[in-house]
């Protein structure tokens, strides 16, 4: 059989960092038909059609026609604010509200305030009195028109697609046009902001799918003349969700999300972003600004189904609500991450700091004990195995364990999964709060050096003339015996570079290749030995770069970089830049010094007691 073709392409965004778009296939997004996942809304000034004019300024009211459009039942009666420019309800003001079989809430501080509408008004409304209602109209234009004959002016026309609230400032602007000439894609944000939902939900799911996580995504598409930077999210769940479930949101770069949420999720954020107990906001991660790009970031992510995809104009506000997650039926279960604690502060903490950090052999916890105060009386904690707990300072909880070791389980998907346990100690009493999570592990070569054969307590410190056991590993769950260690080098200033091994065979003398450890969980392992001399007389470099490569076959695709530190047992290392020479150098400058100041002073004291004694 011959050799195995691999793509070039995916393996090198692993390398990168980045989701391989290829990942993405076998999942076509699809507008959801049945009942959504979610519940979607977000503010906007921005209506399907508007105008503005100024030829309500000559009349006895300012004239406001909102003309309301639905694609499918609203779940909620609409909610309309209107108020006066500086709290000021002088001038009367007409609002011709169009919302046919629409039950909805009108508020306003003006008692004055006309409203005429064939709306259903609830029984919040502080409109009482009775208006007649508009003239049934079957065109934009004749509702145009009706309202300018019945009032000689209008001031605001809006027509709105779907919205959940709407806020209406009273006012008017001599420097209007003077006819109201409706205009696609209107901004409205001189006097109406309104919250509108979303519709257009997209989901899909894999046919080879290996595990039960969903994710939801919402993909903001900013215009580049937009000048918004910052955005609140509100985030609501069913009572019932399992917690197996991560929101990818998609921001400029220079967007700040402000979080709200009481929900058991994982955040996945580009950008920055804030929550309550934050004082100030933290860095996101870098994610693609393609829905194909997207997915592959939610598959990489060990997610099987995306629930919702949801690409909307960027926002000042925008509010989630994620219903019941209904388990996807899988042909291999895998296992879900260990929830045993209803949506609570520390589930909200813990998700959103993400402290853990995983090598391809270790996993490590640090935790900033003051982003620990929102949840407070944290006096220990441990993973899944209880004996394994964190070390603690004033300012750090800090834990680091092997993967083999304290409870961790690894999966075929590049995680490692297990649970953060927080003990906390209130009015005397003890009670313990589980946290699951999953740590990525990176699919990179690692690279180590050792003093000793049992390769145990790496350093970076590589002794003159004494045997040094490097280790390269890296995690490759598609195929791990298909890896090779091509190519590993000793690079020093001002010496040529030494190549120690080439292909998995050791180069130059003192070089021997080891045999490593049987591969696991996809993890393969190289180890080799070496001895660094230097000629006599060569001069001793004081650091020095280890470098190894890995790939598949012929195509080099991982590269790790080591820098050590070079140590002479015949050289203190704080003798930087002086050689024996040199300080041999020094030393008798000094003595000679010495000798000559002595001499000068005896010379000086003998012939001053010299005039001294003939004085006499």
């Amino acid at each position: 059989m011959g050799p195995r073709s691999v793509p070039l392409l995916p393996l090198l965004l692993a390398l990168l960092g980045r989701p391989d778009p290829g990942r993405a296939e076998g999942c076509d997004l699809q507008p959801v038909t049945a009942e959504p996942p979610i519940t979607l809304s977000y503010a906007t000034s921005t209506v399907p059609w508007g105008c503005v004019s100024n030829s309500s300024m000559g009349t006895d009211h300012e004239v406001h026609v909102l003309s309301v459009k639905w694609s499918k039942v609203s779940p909620v009666p609409l909610t309309v604010a209107v108020t006066p420019q500086a709290d000021a309800c002088s001038r009367p003001a007409v609002l011709i509200l169009l919302c046919t079989r629409c039950f909805a809430t009108i508020t306003s501080p003006c008692s004055n305030l006309i409203v005429r509408t064939d709306a259903r008004l609830s029984p919040e409304s502080t409109i009482r009195a009775p208006h007649p209602e508009p003239p049934i109209v079957s065109s934009e234009g004749q509702l145009l028109a009706w309202a300018l004959a019945a009032y000689g002016g209008i001031t605001s026309y809006s027509e709105l697609q779907d919205p959940r609230k709407v806020q209406l400032r009273l006012g008017e602007d001599a420097h209007s046009p003077p006819e109201c000439i409706p205009q696609e894609s209107f901004n409205a944000v001189l006097h109406l902001e309104t919250e509108v939902f979303f519709h257009g939900v997209k989901s899909c799911s894999r046919s080879d799918a290996q595990s039960t996580r969903a994710a939801h995504i919402i993909h903001l598409q900013s215009e580049p003349s937009s000048s918004i930077t910052e955005g609140n999210l509100s985030l609501s769940c069913s009572q019932n969700s399992d917690g197996n479930q991560i929101l990818i949101l998609q921001s400029k770069a220079n967007f700040t999300w402000f979080l709200s949420t009481k929900c058991n999720i994982q955040f996945l954020v580009s950008g920055s972003y804030m929550m309550p107990f934050f004082s100030a906001p933290l860095p996101g991660n870098p994610l693609p600004d393609t829905e194909q790009g997207l997915i592959a970031e939610a598959f990489e992510k060990n997610c099987s189904v995306i629930a919702s995809y949801s690409a909307i104009p960027a926002s000042t506000h925008i509010s989630l609500q994620i219903h019941e997650h209904e388990t996807v039926e899988t042909p291999v279960a895998a296992t879900p991450i260990a929830i045993t604690q209803p949506p609570d502060l520390p589930h909200q903490v813990l998700l959103t700091l993400k402290p853990w950090k995983c090598t391809d052999e270790t996993m490590e916890i640090v935790i900033v004990r003051s982003y620990l105060e929102p949840i407070k009386d944290v006096v220990n904690i441990t993973l899944r195995d209880i004996s394994c707990q964190a070390e603690k300072n004033a300012t750090h909880f800090m834990l680091k364990s092997p993967l083999s070791h304290c409870g961790t389980s690894l999966e075929g998907t590049g995680y490692a999964n297990n649970e953060l346990i927080l003990s906390l100690a209130k009015d005397a009493v003890l009670r313990s709060v589980r946290v699951g999570f999953q740590c990525e592990i990176p699919r990179e070569l690692f690279l180590r050096l050792f003093p000793t054969a049992d390769f145990k307590a790496p350093q970076t410190e590589l002794e003159i003339n004494k045997e040094a056991f490097v280790q390269a590993s890296m995690r490759w769950m598609d195929h791990p015996a298909d890896l090779q260690l091509k190519e590993c080098w000793l690079v020093a200033s001002e010496r040529e570079p030494v190549l120690l091994v080439q292909g998995g065979e050791a180069r130059g003398a003192g070089v021997t290749v080891l045999e490593g450890p049987p591969s696991s969980h996809g993890r393969k392992i190289w180890r080799f030995r070496f001895t660094y001399s230097i000629p006599e007389g060569g001069r001793i470099p004081f650091s020095a770069t280890l470098k190894c490569k890995a790939g598949l076959q012929n195509d080099t695709i991982f590269e790790k970089v080591l820098e050590v530190r070079v140590k002479d047992a015949w050289r203190p290392l704080n003798y930087r830049g002086l050689g024996l020479g040199a300080v041999l150098g020094i030393t008798f400058g000094a003595f000679l010094i010495g000798a000559l100041l002595t001499a000068v002073l005896w010379y000086i004291y003998s012939h001053t007691r010299a005039q001294g004694s003939a004085g006499e």
